[in-house]
């Protein structure tokens, strides 16, 4: 889904340059660009939870908010 998903983006963004978007277009963009973000931002929020921090002493700590 990932790679469907910023090809649609990215082909409604070269449109958007050249000949422009209808309402129900620029609405897809939108709705797309927003899941793109969140799929990111769970993506980075996983990862980060899932890094360790170790000490100068040696210990590991998980990293914190």
């Amino acid at each position: 889904m990932q790679s469907e998903l910023i090809q649609r983006i990215n082909e409604l963004a070269r449109k958007s340059k050249t000949i422009g978007l209808t309402q129900e277009e620029q609405a897809e963009q939108e709705l797309l660009r927003n899941q793109y973000r969140q799929e990111f931002r769970n993506n980075l929020t996983s990862q980060l939870e899932n890094t360790y921090i170790m000490d100068e002493h040696g210990n590991k700590r998980k990293l914190g908010k």
